[in-house]
């Protein structure tokens, strides 16, 4: 039969077995999730960085230099720092007439700080009294400083406590327009420098002259020049009583500008050495002055410590 002849071919499916891929493990997922999180972390303190404020900076840097300082006495931090917004506050609608409210201490808080500033001005008023005490009797106690009483007068005033050494007709300090010390001035000079070093507190020393001219007039030497050698010409006697130089804060002269006797502008009296023996508060607006004037940033304090209880005086009101 026809049919016979064509056979029916078999049908044959090759199958090719590839070999399959080994199992993977999880370790890439830990890798990549640590990964991310790093990344996130340096982006958040890129943020944190960008975002914090001057005055927070320094108040971490003062933290780390002194933590005890700071977590005792406060310091500066969030309360005093410059926003990073236009209009210092909190309300991101508005430009300007904000006020910024930064972290603020707590009513102990300020209660202790102002407290602890009462209790040193307190202290320091005391430690003055009792150095113009001690200033009294090694005056009173020396012979060759005792005649010479009447023309040294001790008072305290806001700056601190204040020794004057004025003028005598009979008794000069110096000899006319010169600067070269008498040798009774330079006992005195040297007898109060030798208790004065006993002190941690700084001194001003001023020179004053009378109102009387020089020939040459403002433009050659004259008072302002005179006053300043005679301030520097104390300073080294001073120093060579005992006093250490470094608690010279300033020297200057201050001419006829603050008379003793100002219905008498020529008198004897106007001429004078004053040496001032500054409290922290002198100090510190000394300073704070120095570093407006050097274009240094200040920072004002919230609280303004007290002045101690003592009433101002004036050039020739002295308190026995």
């Amino acid at each position: 039969m026809a049919g016979d002849s064509k056979k029916v071919q078999p049908i044959i499916i090759k199958r090719i077995k590839k070999g399959g891929h080994a199992a993977h493990g999880g370790a890439w997922k830990i890798a990549y999730a640590d990964f991310v999180t790093a990344m996130m972390a340096f982006f958040l303190l890129m943020w944190l960085l960008g975002s914090t404020t001057e005055g927070d900076k320094k108040g971490i840097a003062d933290y780390f230099n002194s933590p005890l300082k700071i977590a005792m006495l406060g310091g500066s931090g969030a309360g005093d720092a410059t926003s990073i917004l236009k209009g210092g506050g909190n309300n991101l609608a508005e430009s300007v007439g904000q006020n910024k409210k930064g972290k603020s201490e707590t009513a102990d808080e300020k209660a202790r700080k102002k407290a602890l500033r009462a209790e040193q001005m307190r202290a320091e008023a005391e430690r003055l009294r009792a150095l113009k005490q001690k200033v009294e009797e090694v005056i009173a106690n020396d012979e060759r400083l005792a005649k010479y009483k009447s023309q040294i007068q001790l008072d305290l005033t806001a700056e601190g406590l204040r020794i004057q050494i004025v003028d005598d007709q009979s008794r000069p300090m110096f000899d006319s327009a010169d600067a070269e010390v008498k040798g009774y001035m330079r006992d005195i000079l040297r007898a109060i420098g030798h208790v004065l070093d006993e002190v941690p507190n700084r001194l001003t020393i001023e020179g004053h002259t009378d109102a009387k001219a020089f020939s040459a007039g403002e433009r050659g030497y004259s008072n302002w020049e005179l006053s300043s050698d005679r301030a520097n010409a104390s300073r080294r006697e001073l120093i060579a009583g005992g006093l250490s130089g470094a608690k010279v804060l300033r020297v200057q002269g201050l001419a006829a500008s603050m008379l003793y006797e100002k219905g008498n502008p020529e008198s004897p009296l106007n001429r004078r050495i004053s040496v001032i023996v500054m409290n922290r508060e002198a100090e510190d607006r000394f300073f704070s002055a120095a570093r407006v004037e050097s274009g240094e940033d200040t920072e004002a304090e919230e609280d303004v410590p007290e002045k101690p209880d003592i009433k101002p005086s004036r050039p020739g009101i002295t308190s026995r």
